[in-house]
């Protein structure tokens, strides 16, 4: 059949309200046109993020009643571990509330002021818990995922040159190494099994601890299933397996590819780590049996895992990014291609060539969005990941200026897909009338959530 179904049936349903585009004029002013600031019961369509933002199944929610409330030993925590485990093989799991948790208690542990964390890209909440650190979180990617028109299967790689380069000159203060699958910063770009085979190999020559952040491993799996040579045959699990076995450990926001509201974890092969990372744990989130999650969200996630893996599922949510860009492509919307798995990434730059990139046309674009549609998507751009210049104070951009359109899981339906497309492409044509921001206020760390808008007049 020539249509693809969502593998799933809706068994409840929540209402979403209607607004004029004159409300969300004053709704956006309001917010100082920074739409994380926006009530989401003002949003009709939430593309803001996939994290912590799906649908639980029935299976997950049936888990859930029997979650163990046991604070120390619960029931629930074993059966996560044991999930955990089969998936990964690391020896040491240890829960989180979130994937920042699990990121701020390993970088607590290991990253000291002047170190060097190199990853393909990170992503906001890497990077600042390695600065509030006085770390350098360093970007290696290679360059075809630095340009968005560009095709290339696995465009999240990491610059294996630049990598052993920077490892020769740098290795006495890289206290670990990583790299994020797939890569969210970078478009949501898949990660080849051969890359992460040799960057495993360049970080063991140095001796250096090799750590993935696995927010979206399982779409990442499907990539290497569907575009790498000699995995076609493979399960998506044993991908995942052969991934983990290449690390050390890992971080997981289990928001994205466990299918859960909350929860993530922190895993590791190293004992004497995994005790410090403990000891952090019980300061701040809880007794490493909960880690900050109640029994309930354990069973949640456990379940989430396996079915996070299934693959009629991943290739619906893989096929729904392809719909969406092939749409847009085809009306002159500019994205990052090939699209990737859980969004997709609008070129703001090229939607928006009369705004220049001070101005932030990724944050005009998010706010076009919603003025005209109702549509909330994040900036992944200047705002995000431009850096002062110490000496004139003034924004280096970031390398790309992005608008990423994040899909809840199991969510949405085509008809809210298509309206969207047609939304976009609307704002696309009314792309001249747009003008650009400045900022008025901003936070020390990740100003993105909390920063201030006003336009250029």
């Amino acid at each position: 059949m020539k249509t693809l179904i969502e593998p799933f049936r809706i068994k409840m349903v929540e209402s979403i309200r209607q607004t004029t585009e004159e409300q969300r004029t004053q709704i956006l002013k309001t917010a100082d046109y920074n739409p994380f600031t926006i009530k989401a019961e003002d949003i009709l369509i939430d593309f803001l993020t996939d994290s912590g933002t799906g649908a639980m199944s029935d299976r997950q929610w049936a888990a859930i009643m029997m979650g163990d409330e046991s604070y120390a030993g619960s029931r629930s925590f074993f059966r996560f571990e044991e999930t955990v485990r089969k998936i990964t093989g690391f020896k040491n799991v240890i829960p989180t509330h979130q994937g920042r948790a699990a990121e701020r208690i390993l970088f607590s542990i290991l990253v000291k002021a002047g170190m060097k964390v190199p990853n393909n890209t990170h992503f906001d909440t890497t990077r600042a818990n390695i600065e509030y650190n006085a770390g350098e979180a360093v970007d290696l990617v290679i360059p075809e995922g630095k340009i968005p028109s560009l095709v290339h299967p696995f465009k999240g790689n990491m610059d294996l040159k630049k990598l052993e380069e920077f490892l020769a000159k740098n290795h006495a203060s890289v206290p670990l190494g990583m790299i994020t699958v797939t890569n969210n910063s970078g478009g949501g770009q898949p990660v080849s099994m051969e890359n992460i085979r040799e960057v495993s190999r360049l970080y063991r020559k140095y001796k250096i601890p090799f750590f993935v952040d696995a927010c979206r491993f399982a779409e990442n799996a499907w990539f290497i299933k569907t575009r790498e040579k000699g995995y076609e045959n493979k399960s998506v699990l044993e991908i995942a397996q052969e991934t983990f076995s290449y690390a050390d450990g890992c971080t997981m926001s289990s928001k994205k590819d466990a299918l859960v509201n909350i929860g993530g974890f922190l895993a590791m092969n190293d004992d004497v780590m995994a005790m410090q990372a403990r000891n952090l744990l019980i300061l701040t989130e809880g007794f490493p049996s909960y880690g900050g999650l109640a029994g309930r969200d354990l069973e949640a996630l456990a379940v989430g895992l396996e079915e996070g893996l299934q693959e009629d599922y991943l290739c619906y949510r893989i096929r729904t990014a392809e719909y969406m860009g092939e749409r847009l492509l085809a009306a002159g919307v500019e994205i990052i291609r090939p699209t990737g798995g859980h969004a997709v990434y609008i070129d703001a730059r090229a939607f928006y060539p009369n705004i220049p990139v001070d101005q932030y046309p990724g944050q005009v674009l998010v706010c076009e969005l919603y003025r005209k549609v109702g549509l909330r998507a994040v900036e992944i751009g200047t705002v995000m990941f431009g850096k002062k210049d110490p000496a004139t104070g003034k924004d280096i951009p970031a390398g790309m200026d992005l608008v990423r359109l994040a899909f809840p899981r199991r969510v949405y339906t085509q008809s809210h897909f298509d309206y969207a497309i047609e939304g976009i492409i609307e704002t696309f044509q009314d792309r001249e009338q747009a003008v650009g921001l400045k900022i008025t206020w901003e936070p020390p760390f990740l100003r993105h959530f909390t920063a201030k808008f006003a336009p250029v007049r």
